[in-house]
């Protein structure tokens, strides 16, 4: 079975020197979700990012990732669990840019996530598999 491919949207936010960009994938597994990590961070620019915070719902079961970003995965599943979105991997990826966002981080991070998920067409699925 081929693996899905990522699909990126880069540069989707800006504040104060930190930029965002959103990416994900249908993903049935933690090696499938480490896989699309690594291909995405075989990309230059990802590759210098400081975060990559990620969650998932795989097989029923919740994973999430905060990679420094203290609480981000949490706020990633939840709003995944929240669109009944299964089996399908969301990365939200931060080049911190020398200031700290204080609360906005979080309003950042549903904002990107609310980006891809209205970008390709899962937002609110019933008990949709990636």
């Amino acid at each position: 079975m081929k693996m899905a491919e990522l699909r990126v949207f880069d540069r989707i936010i800006s504040d104060r020197g930190s930029r965002y960009a959103v990416s994900g994938a249908p993903a049935a597994s933690r090696a499938e979700v480490a896989a699309l990590l690594a291909g995405l961070k075989r990309n230059k620019r990802f590759a210098k990012a400081t975060h990559h915070s990620w969650a998932a719902v795989l097989g029923g079961e919740p994973v999430k990732e905060d990679d420094g970003e203290s609480g981000a995965g949490a706020l990633i599943l939840q709003m995944l669990e929240r669109a009944r979105l299964a089996d399908h991997v969301v990365v939200v990826t931060r080049w911190y840019g020398g200031k700290h966002l204080g609360g906005d981080r979080f309003r950042h991070v549903a904002d990107a996530v609310r980006h891809y998920l209205k970008e390709t067409g899962l937002a609110g699925g019933e008990g949709r598999r990636g």
